[in-house]
């Protein structure tokens, strides 16, 4: 997942030796902006040299902002974006070698955004009366609170928990960059909050908890849930994120969802159904080969065995994965008995022989581009690690029909944003008590069908993050499935207003 945030899908948590150094991206981004304040001499060309120093460095300019004009010179703020945090450096190293001008200071706007963090909370209600605070407050607030002891199913709609999610994380595999910790997470799990609400206007809190320890989690996620209509679990290193996921669901009378997991497969399905319809294959006849047996891999694979895939292919550290290779953890093995009963053996591209499509969870750089010619014709590819790919998408293109990525530089973006709000959004409008494989099956057909036929070529197989119709049509899409499911909704009240005698 991811995206993430951008909301990107994350690299997955078994990945290959040591991260690769990310190559420099093929354009700059506003994630690697700054904002320079220098003073330049009297001359009218100086601006034109400050221009010129950026470009000539690289860089990108975006607005140039006088702050203080004198008879002598100007004091101006120079925005521009760079491809990375040594771009940005270099372009600093630019601006001071201009005649004329003085560097004063630098700052970092992604950074200057997250002062402060990025939510906080606003009353729904106004507070400006005392009937208001009598009613809001108590002692009104008192019957309400009797009503719900009352009548429990009411509290999802007489209070916050109808509309409120918990992103919570241990911070042991966050984005790309590992464990990091808790405190560090928090900047993520707050960025997904805002995901929520901007895509969703969902109300969502991050949780990030100081353990990694499976029984801590669970326990203290099931003592908070009474308070949230969802739990969003996000960024929980594998294995143990498919335990705590497991005994949650078991325990929790609200749906539990594993972005990494769940999220990555249903926007990697939708792609892929929207790519197969490229190339004119179907996805029971196609050669799959994800390469990653981690939290991500597993549910990618999961989900398009059951949307019908019979033909796949996992690679991991091991190799690709056989039942009979007696290294594997037990739940590398269970995804190697799903997908391997021939007990093929061999590395990554040995499993590309004749296939059809390749998907990517695990490590930067893991495979080489000449690799890809071993594929069948029109082949798909989708390297999905971030933040480097296993293979460069700009050079897969030589090889393949239709590439996507989690890079948001680049046609094709898988991205979980597509997903987890429109699903969140659907679970909450049915009051779901849990989440099916049906449901998230019918968020992958939703996504994919928001691309229309007039639409549908190889750099647009996934509509934009930005298009409104994709939240709208993944949400209808996991409330009928999950009305229709028996069990999987709390019951509606057959009162339209309560009231109490």
């Amino acid at each position: 997942m991811s995206t993430e945030t951008a909301a990107t899908p994350s690299t997955d948590d078994t990945a290959l030796g040591e991260p690769a150094t990310p190559p420099r991206g093929p354009v700059t981004s506003a994630s690697y902006s700054i904002t320079v304040r220098l003073t330049a001499d009297g001359d009218p060309a100086s601006i034109g040299r400050i221009a010129t120093a950026v470009g000539s460095a690289g860089g990108a300019v975006t607005a140039i902002d006088v702050v203080d004009s004198r008879s002598d010179g100007l004091t101006v703020d120079v925005t521009c974006s760079a491809a990375d945090a040594a771009h940005s450096e270099e372009m600093v190293d630019a601006l001071r070698a201009v005649p004329g001008v003085t560097v004063r200071k630098v700052s970092d706007r992604t950074f200057l955004l997250h002062l402060g963090g990025k939510l906080e909370v606003a009353s729904r209600v106004p507070l400006k009366t005392r009937d208001d605070l009598s009613m809001a407050y108590t002692p009104g607030v008192a019957r309400v609170c009797l009503a719900l002891a009352d009548s429990p199913d009411d509290v999802r709609r007489l209070t916050i928990k109808g509309n409120t999610v918990a992103v919570v994380t241990d911070g042991s595999a966050v984005l790309g960059l590992g464990d990091i910790g808790p405190g560090a997470a928090m900047p993520v799990m707050e960025g997904k909050a805002v995901l929520f609400k901007r895509f969703a206007d969902i109300d969502a809190w991050p949780i990030c908890l100081d353990t990694q320890d499976v029984d801590e989690i669970v326990r203290t996620v099931e003592l908070i849930a009474p308070g949230f209509g969802g739990i969003n679990l996000e960024d929980i290193a594998a294995p143990r994120c498919f335990e705590i996921e497991a005994r949650l669901r078991e325990k929790l009378d609200i749906p539990v969802f594993h972005d990494d997991q769940h999220g990555t497969a249903i926007v990697a399905l939708a792609a892929l159904r929207n790519a197969l319809r490229v190339v004119d294959k179907r996805l029971e006849d196609v050669k799959i080969v994800v390469a990653g047996g981690g939290a991500a891999g597993t549910a990618i694979v999961h989900l398009m065995l059951k949307a019908g895939a019979r033909h796949v292919l996992v690679w991991d550290r091991e190799g690709i994965l056989s039942p009979d290779d007696e290294r594997l953890s037990p739940a590398k093995r269970d995804l190697a008995e799903r997908t391997n009963p021939g007990r093929v053996r061999g590395e990554l591209p040995d499993a590309l022989d004749g296939a059809d499509v390749f998907i990517g969870v695990s490590a930067g750089n893991v495979l080489p581009v000449e690799a890809l010619a071993r594929m069948a014709p029109q082949a798909v590819v989708f390297p999905m690690a971030n933040p480097t790919p296993e293979v460069d998408p700009v050079r897969a293109r030589q090889h393949a029909a239709v590439v996507a990525s989690g890079r948001s530089d680049l046609p094709n973006q898988i991205n979980n944003v597509l997903a987890f709000p429109g699903v969140f959004r659907g679970l909450l409008d049915a009051r779901a008590r849990e989440i099916s494989d049906g449901m998230l099956l019918a968020a992958a057909e939703a996504i994919a069908g928001v691309v229309t036929d007039d639409q549908l070529n190889a750099n647009y197989i996934i509509p934009s993050v930005f298009d409104p119709a994709v939240t709208s049509a993944v949400a209808a899409a996991v409330a009928d499935q999950a009305r229709h499911e028996p069990g999987a909704t709390a019951p509606v009240s057959e009162v339209e207003t309560l009231t109490t005698q």
